[in-house]
């Protein structure tokens, strides 16, 4: 995939969530059933202090444009291995496809550190996801959604991606 970039005229159209609220215990389940993505800083600790391990968790260590420093302190103590992808806001460079693509295909680390932004990894995740999988992420002031990787779901994610300017 070519990088992509958010032009103006869609961002009330990126800004409609996509998929279902969630709570924790359903974050339990969802592990439980099917593979798990996770897509944000909050999203990747909570799962990972449910014993919920996500086959990839994408984060940039900044949760609403604030430092935050628990999932990075968490991968650090652990000594986790990751990939370490540079990504501007509001962009899905080829370098965060190429990771994304190359993690869930277990060529890389199940972590991904986003130097920049991570929000729009959610695309790439959503795309790439093994049949299946659930692609869980943090929705700003209101919990975390989670998005099944099904033909409809997979459908409308390629339709707005096919609507960023490419870059």
């Amino acid at each position: 995939m070519a990088g992509r970039k958010l032009t103006p005229s869609l961002r009330e159209e990126f800004k409609k969530p996509v998929g279902r609220d969630i709570s924790e215990s359903e974050l339990k389940t969802i592990h439980a059933e099917h593979k798990l993505i996770t897509v944000g800083d909050v999203v990747s600790l909570t799962a990972y202090r449910l014993g919920a391990v996500p086959i990839l968790a994408v984060y940039d260590g900044m949760t609403e444009r604030h430092g935050t420093a628990g999932f990075a302190d968490l991968v650090k103590s652990e000594g986790l291995a990751e990939t370490v992808v540079e990504n501007p806001a509001a962009t899905i460079t080829d370098a965060l496809d190429s990771a994304v693509s190359d993690a869930l295909a277990g060529r890389s680390a199940a972590i991904l550190r986003v130097i920049g932004e991570e929000d729009l990894a959610l695309l790439p995740c959503i795309l790439h996801a093994p049949e299946g999988a659930v692609v869980v992420y943090g929705w700003p002031g209101r919990g975390m959604k989670a998005v099944d990787t099904d033909g409809p779901s997979r459908a409308y994610i390629r339709h707005l991606l096919d609507s960023m300017e490419e870059i």
